[in-house]
């Protein structure tokens, strides 16, 4: 008998994605069991090389651990190997031990009857002598660098983007998505690569799951993640857009008691399209219900989970957010590497920071309020801590503002 459909708030939908993010509630231990937790409840951490403050891998971290080692991110990613970098929403670090899902966009990687599928087969066939030098350097050598190895392609990969003339990257990616080798370290931005049979863990899971068993798996992990959300949500998020048959296997969780629906209502409006819950996160719904609510304000990475999907964070938090990186810098509104304000379960304004590394000062370039933004001293203290622990993290010496700061503001950030 299907469960009545429970009628939640906007702001009961937000306090539970932010709570699932790990961006509220009980503090996550600085360690490396914690940051492994963390990761395991995330599901994935977007890589993004862009430095102008710190990487995103780190910042996503450290919104949710506050200042923690960056060695023991490292330790568990290079040595323990309990984390590998593949593709999940984007090119990210993600959990050894659900290796068996991301082994199945391994597994079909460049066999689709697709334009893009058909064109890639073919130039992995035209080119099969760089195809096997990469391979045979590897065994032989590895890991290695990109520069390791000769350019001996018979045939050049030609694109309008970035990779077009990038032959050696490109059969790099194409063996990496395929699963045959791995990034095994890195030295700055240069990825080492290894073969993944030599890489993962004796301990890895390699059962080969059927293509409906790891969408099952993966809707879950996906739902509860963002804590409450719609097929849409699910789609964009996790492993995004390998949701194969995602309309049936939802109906199949539902059956199973794994998911229920719920009606998010704001003022009488239902919000649109058919919401989830995973049903594991019942208690933890009952309890913000009840008022069990631990805030924190924090800066959150332009490439964070929690705002990964523009256009349900626009929704849920009517909040309109664009990475300006590519926007010359003539036209951009707020600023290159612009870092969202979550305060509670609002995000209530942006910061413009660069960070000098050669002075060692964390130079604000500007801060933005919302319109709905409290201007009270409180907020205003609780933005200025936050940044003040970004720069700590940073190893930042010295804080300086040299662009515009909210009115309310001002007293405890200029």
């Amino acid at each position: 008998m299907p469960h009545p459909v429970r009628t939640i708030t906007p702001q009961i939908a937000r306090r539970l994605a932010i709570a699932r993010q790990r961006l509220a509630g009980p503090e996550t231990p600085a360690t490396p069991g914690g940051i492994l937790d963390l990761i395991r409840d995330l599901n994935c951490v977007q890589i993004d090389p862009i430095n102008a403050v710190a990487r995103t891998q780190y910042l996503v971290l450290w919104s949710r651990l506050g200042r923690y080692n960056t060695e023991d991110f490292h330790h568990l990613l290079w040595e323990d190997r309990s984390l590998f970098e593949y593709w999940a929403h984007a090119a990210s670090i993600v959990p050894t031990e659900d290796y068996p899902i991301h082994a199945d966009m391994m597994r079909r990687y460049g066999t689709s009857e697709s334009e893009w599928g058909q064109r890639a087969r073919k130039w992995i066939a035209e080119n099969q002598g760089l195809y096997h030098h990469i391979l045979t350097e590897i065994e032989q050598n590895g890991p290695l660098p990109s520069q390791a190895f000769t350019d001996s392609t018979e045939v050049g990969w030609h694109s309008t983007g970035w990779t077009s003339g990038r032959n050696v990257n490109q059969m790099l990616d194409y063996l990496w998505s395929q699963g045959k080798i791995m990034v095994s370290g890195r030295k700055g931005l240069q990825r080492l690569w290894d073969l993944s049979e030599r890489h993962l863990p004796e301990w890895t899971p390699r059962e080969e799951l059927e293509r409906e068993v790891v969408v099952y798996r993966a809707v879950q992990r996906s739902l509860r993640a963002l804590g409450v959300g719609t097929a849409m949500h699910i789609k964009r998020h996790y492993i995004r857009n390998r949701y194969h048959n995602l309309p049936v296997v939802m109906k199949k969780l539902e059956a199973d008691g794994c998911i229920q629906r719920v009606k998010v209502v704001d003022s009488g409006t239902m919000w649109p399209g058919t919401w989830y819950i995973h049903t594991d996160d019942l208690p933890l719904l009952d309890n913000l219900e009840a008022g069990d609510w631990q805030p924190r304000t924090t800066l959150l990475s332009p490439f964070d989970n929690l705002i990964c999907d523009r256009d349900r964070t626009e929704l849920m938090f009517d909040f309109l957010f664009r990475i300006e990186i590519y926007v010359p810098k003539a036209k951009r509104q707020y600023g290159y590497y612009v870092l969202p304000i979550l305060h509670g379960d609002q995000i209530i304004g942006r910061i413009d920071p660069k960070m000098d590394r050669k002075t060692g000062r964390l130079n604000i370039q500007a801060v933005y309020a919302e319109p709905d933004a409290p201007g009270n001293k409180t907020t205003a203290r609780s933005v200025s801590k936050a940044i003040q622990n970004l720069a700590g993290f940073l190893g930042a010496d010295d804080i300086t503002y040299t662009g515009d700061i909210p009115s309310g503001w001002k007293t405890a950030l200029g």
